[in-house]
């Protein structure tokens, strides 16, 4: 099972997966890649499942012409775009996460690649934004149960449906998780 039991298992390259009673509006039913874990320093992520509008050729002049997906990282620096893809043989400069994830790397190639149709939408995920957490936040969040964790996985990080990672993350750990994808958003409408 992927489920970590010692917060002391906290780390980069984790998911975080909302509680399904989970209120805040930025966070509802997500999954949350967690691309820097620093206990002294703070965390931050990108949300895997929201997206949104606006392409990339719509968001970034160099990038005009492009039509490939853009999505929500967070409600942090909005004005930011990043990347995570699973193609290090193509970009450089990336950061592994997690096996066969990487944060980041060369933008220039990864134009060019994308104008070369050398990509495809389930081998990087582009991100407007991000989430953060300050020192000590995290940690205080998941002791409040906001979050289950799990380790990642190419398979859920770049799943085309992204309105099922939620759901696919929860169901892959068994048991009462798996009972929690037919939990409503309030219990009270139960």
């Amino acid at each position: 099972m992927a489920y970590l039991f010692n917060m002391a298992d906290l780390a980069t390259g984790i998911l975080l997966i909302s509680d399904p009673f989970l209120k805040d509006p930025n966070f509802i039913r997500t999954v949350i890649l967690l691309c820097e874990y620093q206990e002294k320093e703070g965390s931050f992520g990108f949300v895997l499942n929201k997206s949104i509008e606006p392409e990339l050729g719509d968001l970034v002049e160099l990038a005009e012409g492009i039509r490939f997906p853009v999505h929500e990282g967070g409600p942090v620096q909005k004005e930011t775009l990043h990347f995570i893809h699973q193609r290090p043989d193509l970009i450089s400069g990336g950061a592994e996460v997690a096996e066969g994830i990487f944060w980041g790397g060369d933008f220039d190639e990864v134009l060019s690649l994308l104008r070369e149709n050398k990509l495809k939408k389930n081998e990087i995920r582009f991100f407007v934004g991000y989430s953060g957490w300050d020192q000590g936040q995290l940690e205080g969040e998941l002791e409040e149960k906001s979050w289950i964790t799990r380790k990642a996985s190419p398979q859920l990080v770049f799943n085309m449906n992204a309105q099922q990672i939620w759901k696919d993350a929860l169901r892959d750990l068994g048991g009462e998780y798996s009972q929690m994808i037919n939990y409503p958003i309030d219990p009270q409408l139960n």
